[in-house]
């Protein structure tokens, strides 16, 4: 016979499958109570009618042995509660809803223990009670509770009770698991799943995007304060619905310092509002359910807090590509709320609560606002050092960003992994949904190194892009030592580089200079003193104020190019920066009206943005045509975490002009010799998938390089945490069908120390 294993002390025969302890209160009558009576409150979680005829409810001290009965009768209905009156106390309050059942049992209000017993027997236990024959269910609260299942709840007082979570469905076994210490909110058989008391902050959020309660005032509405900032605090309701849709938390607005503390079971009446960040200037951003010119009651301090919501592995798994499934117009508008599906709503459905991130991975340095990018472990689609990659079809909903508004975040690059569990409340301000971390994150270092690129071999022309975004004399010497060091040691001195983001004399200050001489000069000393080649430079000044950038800031492209391995500059001057360059037919032979000269500058095409710079080169006596490109930035898109789905990008009709005017120019260069060497490179500010890329490569003219990448490769750029391409190099055929190497050589955008925030990339092809 196999051995006998006696039950622990406090723990039940089996989980109840219908008639549970839904709530229990002792400070009825007490000072400060809002009830005048103790009270013990029923639960069926089952699906038939159950009769409690002839049970009891009996209570004994926490330590006693001794108990007190109150006999029941009636029949509890699936999703019904019943309500025990108990004895009342000397001071005052509020009478309970009608009682179901009388009794006049007098219980603690901090500590005790309540048992539901299928029979009129008294109970004889100080401990082991929850095993005793009869006993249904059982409620061992306040730490010095004698008997409990499982741990007993935490302590209550005149002005809490102990409450069953998910409006008395829940059930483990445990009471410290299964209950919450908050406001009593008494429910009589009247009384559905969860209703009762208070407005509740699940049926304030409702399952949308906004509240359905939005502008109506709201009374005595509970929860545990979970984080409290300067202007207002994050409340959320320990005793959750069994729906993932509706949020439990809420922000509290107070307008000034909350008053509250972090831990505090308080009611709150105020106004429901919907507060959407940035003020005019925020209309694309989602709002923010709030409560208003709120009067807040608290009712104990040190309340256990809500456990936090895990997001990812063994917790709510976000969707893994779609951002909404609103295919036009305003979401808050659109209804069709879908947390499971799209993660704009799976977000939302969380907003103001707890949530926890196990081993979170960082997709993205942290930023000069404090926030980092982070992923849930799981996430598919990362790149091969530990991003996450955009993709055409998918925008990374499973992102999110963690900001250091309640507790400083720590410093970070991508690849690192956030060890252990991060908590904090989620938040949402310019576009982006957000976790306030509510203390410092620990940091397991990913070791992410930079890369460097092979040395071109002989024959072979090495060609470069580097965006230095917005490089001035002023700068320190300190990021001209930087760039030099990139350009020498990771590019390996590139026989040409185009760079990007070359500001000025007098960098952004708006007094008319538009030369860049001293800052070229600056970087080509800084290069030689790396142990660099002697850089020789070719650019054009722009009009002042009329290239976009920084006001004053005048940035333009510029060739920088070295001579001791094979290639030459040729010079055809004459153009200044309004003179359109074009392409001569010289007996069969392309070539450039000038050199450099500016592509169509007068276009419309390139107003307020760089125009292109068109250089001619000779490698080893062969012509090579070299136009580099600053294309319009993606100022004035729309969010892809925004109000309006699917999210609209003005900022791509000025791209697409501007490529197709550069696509004409090459296939004029192309017309003349289609085996022309040409190279398309810099910033396009678009994406490999783009139309941008579409109508440069349209027809097989242009080969672009970042597509030939496998996916996991595919960046230059990490915006939001979403590594993304937005440099390119693009050859012409007779290049592409050369055995060349192409490297993103990733140095920047992954690392919170930065040079710039673009990786650059180069070319090596062979041309003997």
């Amino acid at each position: 016979m196999g051995a006998l294993t006696a039950l622990p002390a406090g723990t039940a025969h089996a989980v109840s499958p219908d008639i549970v302890i839904s709530q229990v209160y002792g400070g009825g009558g007490n000072s400060g109570a809002p009830y005048t009576n103790d009270f013990i409150e029923l639960y069926n979680r089952g699906t038939t009618p159950v009769s409690v005829t002839g049970w009891t409810v009996q209570y004994a001290s926490a330590a006693g042995s001794s108990w007190s009965r109150t006999t029941l009768s009636g029949t509890i209905a699936p999703g019904k509660y019943h309500l025990v009156q108990e004895a009342a106390g000397a001071g005052s309050g509020a009478a309970l809803p009608a009682p179901d059942s009388t009794g006049t049992i007098a219980m603690g209000a901090n500590a005790g223990k309540v048992a539901l017993v299928t029979n009129s027997t008294a109970l004889t236990c100080s401990t082991g009670c929850a095993a005793q024959p009869g006993v249904k269910d059982f409620v061992g609260y306040g730490s010095t509770a004698s008997s409990a299942e499982g741990s007993p709840t935490g302590n209550l007082a005149n002005t809490t009770a102990a409450l069953r979570a998910a409006g008395g469905a829940t059930d483990t076994d445990s009471n410290a698991a299964d209950f919450a210490v908050t406001a009593p909110t008494p429910r009589n058989s009247s009384s559905g799943g969860g209703g009762g008391g208070g407005t509740r902050i699940h049926d304030i959020q409702g399952a949308a995007r906004t509240s359905p309660k939005a502008g109506q005032p709201v009374g005595a509405v509970p929860g545990v304060v979970t984080a409290a900032g300067p202007s207002g605090y994050w409340l959320q309701d320990p005793l959750p619905d069994a729906d993932p849709a509706t949020s439990e938390a809420v922000y509290v607005y107070t307008a000034g310092a909350p008053g509250v503390a972090v831990g505090d079971s308080v009611t709150v009446d105020a106004t429901v509002s919907e507060f959407r960040p940035g003020g005019t200037g925020g209309t694309t951003n989602l709002t923010i359910t709030e409560l208003t010119g709120p009067t807040t009651t608290v009712l104990a301090h040190n309340t256990a807090l809500p456990a936090a919501t895990v997001v990812g592995t063994g917790g709510r798994v976000p969707p893994a590509s779609v951002i909404s499934g609103v295919t036009t117009g305003d979401v808050e508008t659109a209804g069709n709320f879908q947390p499971a599906t799209d993660g704009l709503d799976f977000w939302e459905s969380l907003e103001g609560m707890r949530v926890q991130l196990n081993g979170a991975a960082v997709v993205g340095p942290r930023s000069s606002f404090g926030e980092i990018p982070v992923v849930p472990q799981g996430s598919t689609t990362r790149t091969s050092r530990g991003g996450i990659l955009l993709q055409a079809a998918d925008g990374n909903p499973e992102r999110v960003l963690l900001d250091d508004v309640l507790a400083p975040t720590p410093t970070v690059n991508v690849g690192d992994t956030l060890s252990g569990a991060t908590v904090g409340v989620l938040d949402y301000s310019f576009g982006n949904f957000k976790l306030l971390v509510t203390a410092t994150p620990a940091v397991t270092p990913g070791g992410l190194a930079a890369e460097t690129t092979a040395a071109p071999a002989a024959g072979e022309l090495a060609t470069a892009t580097f965006n230095v975004e917005n490089l001035a004399p002023g700068d320190p010497q300190s990021k001209f030592d930087g760039l030099a060091a990139a350009v020498v040691n990771n590019l390996r001195s590139p026989d040409l580089i185009a760079l990007e983001e070359i500001q000025d004399n007098s960098g952004a200050t708006d007094n008319g200079v538009v030369a860049a001489d001293q800052t070229v000069a600056k970087l080509v000393a800084a290069i030689g003193a790396a142990g660099g080649p002697a850089y020789s430079s070719r650019q054009i000044n722009p009009v002042n104020d009329q290239d976009g950038g920084q006001p004053g800031g005048n940035i333009r492209q510029v060739f920088l190019y070295r001579t001791d391995r094979g290639l030459t500059f040729t010079d055809r001057p004459g153009a200044g920066s309004t003179t359109a360059n074009s392409v001569v037919n010289s007996a069969g032979t392309p070539a450039l009206a000038y050199s450099p000269g500016r592509i169509d500058p007068a276009n419309t095409a390139f107003n307020a943005s760089r125009k292109p710079l068109a250089g001619e080169f000779r490698w080893n006596g062969r012509p090579v045509f070299v136009i580099a490109n600053h294309f319009n930035s993606k100022g004035g898109d729309q969010p892809l975490f925004g109000r309006y789905q699917q999210p609209s990008r003005p900022s791509e009709t000025q791209r697409h002009a501007q490529a197709t005017v550069v696509k004409n120019f090459t296939d004029q260069i192309l017309a003349v010799d289609p085996n022309a060497a040409v190279v398309v490179l810099g910033d396009l500010n678009d994406f490999e998938f783009s139309q941008t890329t579409d109508l440069l490569t349209a027809g097989g003219s242009l080969v672009d390089l970042p597509r030939t990448l496998p996916l996991a490769e595919r960046y230059t750029y990490v915006y939001e945490g979403n590594s993304q391409v937005l440099d390119h190099i693009l050859i012409s055929p007779a290049l592409a069908a050369k055995a060349y190497s192409y490297d993103i050589v990733h140095l920047n955008s992954e690392f919170a120390t930065q040079l710039s925030d673009h990786d650059p990339q180069v070319v090596r092809i062979p041309l003997p």
